[in-house]
């Protein structure tokens, strides 16, 4: 048995088809390689290296500071007021997206309920529109003559109207709303295509032993679908952090930065005169500190998914 594996792992022809077939492969993935150094690996080094450098990003001279931006970040109130506010956003949005997603999902799972495609995809068109388009028009609807207040008003939940996204108090609360509005169908896709992949056999059984639907779900759905579950948890956890454009558009970071997120303060920092003069090599520091956070949070939250499958 071994003498013919020999033969045939020295076999020239096999050899000669196997080098061929990891060529075509890498022939495919290489387009995908070039594109990522291009514009994610590339833009990554660069920001590392304006973090070494003083420079408005608006002239050809920088200044070679060291440590300095992330000496300065360290003691920078408003950058740890937004850090602050992203985790804040996070643990207020990602709850609320996956418990409602879900809900939504196992829902319109139902083969007997009527005209499910066309509320899945009632749901879906939030995720299709641009965030900023979102963001432009959610404005006007939670303004102080919006659409909101108008219903609220007429329905006597308030007295006098009130500008959501102007209000300290409100803004964090309505960009929490408008955000897990507008992103909630994607996880709902990710929780039916695990919902179709539960046996049928399986919630047959639990209808014949006369289980509810809500016993079904938590005693056998659950634990079937739990896989995915830690995934969403990651996806949702991870876009949560990137959050930017939806936040942007709505409040800007305001008002008195109590939306103001990382991204808000780096896009801020580098690309507008509010606090001064444009500091790029300042904001791409904040940016690399930041995006190691979030590297190993992502990096936490997939080895516990991975010892929860274990232990399944």
């Amino acid at each position: 048995m071994s003498q013919k594996a020999i033969k045939v792992k020295h076999n020239p022809v096999q050899q000669k088809n196997w080098i061929k077939l990891n060529l075509w492969c890498w022939g495919f993935v290489s387009m995908t390689l070039i594109f990522y150094l291009l514009f994610q690996g590339y833009p990554i080094l660069c920001s590392v290296y304006y973090s070494l450098h003083n420079w408005s990003g608006m002239t050809s001279n920088m200044t070679y500071v060291g440590l300095d931006n992330y000496r300065n970040l360290m003691g920078d109130r408003l950058f740890w007021g937004a850090f602050k506010n992203s985790f804040r956003y996070m643990i207020m949005v990602v709850p609320l997206e996956v418990i409602i997603s879900l809900f939504f999902a196992y829902l319109l799972n139902d083969e007997k309920l009527k005209c499910r495609t066309a509320y899945r995809v009632s749901l879906f068109v939030p995720v299709v529109v641009t965030a900023s388009i979102v963001g432009i028009v959610m404005v006007f609807i939670w303004s102080s003559n919006g659409i909101v207040n108008n219903i609220m008003t007429k329905l006597g939940l308030i007295e006098k109207n009130i500008n959501w996204l102007g209000n300290a108090s409100y803004a964090m609360t309505t960009v929490v709303i408008v955000s897990v509005w507008k992103d909630m169908g994607t996880y709902m896709i990710y929780w039916l295509a695990a919902l179709q992949g539960v046996p049928t056999d399986v919630l047959e059984a639990a209808s014949v032993d006369g289980a509810t639907r809500t016993r079904t779900f938590f005693k056998v759905v659950v634990p079937i679908i739990a896989p995915t579950a830690g995934i969403i948890l990651i996806l949702c956890t991870i876009n949560s952090l990137k959050a930017f454009d939806l936040i942007q558009t709505l409040t800007g970071g305001g008002p008195f930065y109590t939306t103001d997120v990382v991204a808000t303060f780096i896009y801020r920092t580098a690309f507008t005169s509010e606090m001064g003069l444009p500091r790029f090599g300042y904001a791409s520091a904040a940016a690399i500190v930041f995006g190691v956070v979030v590297i190993i949070i992502g990096t936490v939250l997939n080895a516990l998914k991975g010892k929860l499958q274990q232990l399944q």
